[in-house]
């Protein structure tokens, strides 16, 4: 990239910036990118959420997150691994949309690493008695009162790991918008993996905004 061209009109440059932000939104509790929507489904149960992101591979081109077993988006994972993710950071005017596709980790060598640096806080998480979106006669966090308060040990805590899941999302494109008022730029990036077996490298292009 020369001096006169500015890095929102540059691939390397963009490529660079958004996993500048996704790597930092791992660490960084208050970036806008650490908690996407995450959506899946089928084509007739499409459904969002918020996701908390837990992990940014640039090397394997990667991102996940955690999640409980018991939870719907597992199921519709296991019916269709494609999904959408969606990030918008207001201040840096940069909307990221990613296609991905999930594999779905429980009780392995990858859920393993990740729950043992999983904080007694975030634990909590998985100690509900029942999944989420079960159904509740009265308003409920789904926890004992007692664990609702964090009346409860880090051995105590392994309870929930038999809930625990990492959501690992291989990145097949990512489509890159950034905001201005001097004019907007649009990009798309698609990974050599998702071209088809003919093609050797990724493809990188513009877009009309």
């Amino acid at each position: 990239m020369t001096d006169t061209v500015p890095y929102y009109e540059d691939f390397a440059e963009i490529k660079k910036k958004i996993w500048s932000m996704l790597t930092n939104a791992v660490k960084d509790r208050s970036s806008p990118f650490r908690i996407p929507v995450f959506i899946c489904g089928d084509q007739s149960d499409f459904d969002g959420r918020i996701v908390v992101l837990r992990k940014a591979d640039e090397a394997n081109n990667l991102i996940q997150y955690h999640s409980d077993i018991r939870s719907d988006k597992i199921r519709k994972l296991k019916a269709n691994k494609n999904a959408a993710i969606l990030f918008y950071d207001k201040e840096e005017k940069i909307q990221v949309r990613l296609k991905v596709e999930c594999t779905v980790n429980h009780d392995n060598e990858i859920t393993k690493e990740s729950w043992s640096k999983t904080q007694h806080i975030s634990r909590k998480c998985y100690l509900v008695d029942n999944g989420p979106g079960t159904e509740s006669d009265i308003p409920t966090s789904g926890l004992k009162p007692e664990r609702d308060n964090f009346d409860y040990t880090k051995e105590q805590s392994e309870e929930g790991y038999k809930n625990f899941t990492v959501i690992q999302c291989k990145i097949k494109s990512i489509e890159w918008l950034y905001l201005a008022a001097k004019g907007h730029r649009r990009a798309r990036f698609e990974f050599a993996d998702n071209l088809g077996s003919e093609n050797t490298v990724s493809r990188d292009y513009w877009l009309v905004p």
